[in-house]
């Protein structure tokens, strides 16, 4: 009769500590988000804990804290790539802490979305992320706000719940500014639902750019999309032909979006950019592999996810301290398109 593997046996907090060069206790303080730690030595530990793929025995701790080291992160369109990156920069740091993360689509649906806070009450999930429109936060706000959670992307700074972002309205401002100094003055916005915070941000940016130069927004180019996906890009594309004048230039508000209009308006013969410019915003992986590379304003979306997880992380453990706010910056990013 064959004998059963032998369990591997699973790394344990010494080696962690040995690895790290500090004592076992400054691990476990790092882990569980204890003060008295610089900032140089909790690096050096998650550092070790990444390296040998430390794992907190969570049935053990369960049964100690009854917690389920399990972390919510509400995502209105999981088929949107700048919600990924964002995964994964929640995930990475909720695993160096132990915990496992569940992901939630909830189409930017406020009944989704209450389902999923259910768990938070329920005590199924310990904390939540939540990237939906800041509308379905504040028509829930009085329901949800004495449960742990944090605002990422989507936010309003007048809510008692921690959050992150970046100044969608300055990020758009530069990314005009930046057109107008390559001579374009008849810049289109393909837009976003206003019902996002970012939508509503990005346009006042670009309207703000617009007027410091003296013009106006053309309604006409003003195009509303109701999904961020390159169907939607391309089906605005069509919409921006069908003017009487077109455009220079073309901003829009997310990169998917100017991925697919670029698709959409080199089928229909025009050169980019010697015939229309192309503005993305995210920078997400694929702009760089396009013909042309799509010129982009980056948002750091692996931070905003790591800082989102942090302060969640903070906040059980700490759950009377005030809640805090943080904008990570942008940057320009200049490729062929624009």
């Amino acid at each position: 009769m064959s004998r059963a593997p032998a369990p591997v046996n699973p790394v344990s907090m010494a080696a962690v500590a040995a690895r790290a060069g500090v004592s076992v206790a400054t691990v476990s303080r790092v882990l569980n988000r204890q003060e008295g730690v610089t900032s140089k030595t909790q690096a050096r530990v998650n550092r070790a804990v990444d390296e040998l793929g430390y794992r907190v025995n969570h049935l053990a701790t369960s049964l100690r804290t009854a917690k389920s080291w399990l972390l919510l992160i509400m995502v209105p369109d999981l088929t949107n790539p700048f919600y990924i990156e964002i995964v994964r920069g929640i995930d990475r740091v909720a695993r160096q802490h132990g915990y496992f993360v569940l992901l939630c689509d909830t189409g930017a649906d406020p009944g989704r979305e209450r389902s999923a806070f259910e768990l938070l009450r329920t005590h199924r999930a310990d904390g939540a992320i939540c990237l939906d429109p800041d509308s379905i936060q504040q028509g829930l706000s009085q329901e949800i706000n004495a449960l742990p959670w944090v605002a990422c992307c989507e936010f309003d700074p007048a809510m008692p719940v921690p959050y992150v972002g970046i100044d969608n309205q300055a990020a758009a401002a530069e990314a005009v500014r930046y057109l107008l100094s390559r001579g374009h003055r008849q810049i289109a916005l393909i837009g976003a639902d206003p019902a996002y915070l970012y939508a509503r941000q990005r346009e006042a940016g670009v309207r703000q750019a617009l007027a410091e130069a003296g013009l106006t927004l053309t309604e006409e180019w003003n195009i509303r999309v109701t999904r961020f996906s390159f169907v939607a890009g391309a089906e605005a594309a069509q919409q921006l032909l069908r003017c009487q004048q077109r455009p220079s230039a073309i901003f829009a508000v997310a990169d998917a979006l100017a991925i697919g209009l670029m698709q959409g308006l080199q089928e229909a013969g025009l050169r980019i950019p010697d015939d229309i410019a192309i503005m993305g915003f995210d920078d997400i992986t694929l702009a760089a592999h396009l013909n042309p590379p799509l010129t982009t304003m980056a948002q750091p979306m692996d931070d905003l996810g790591a800082e989102a997880a942090r302060l969640l992380l903070q906040r059980l453990s700490a759950p009377d301290t005030p809640p805090t706010g943080s904008l990570l910056p942008h940057r320009l990013v200049v490729r062929g398109s624009a």
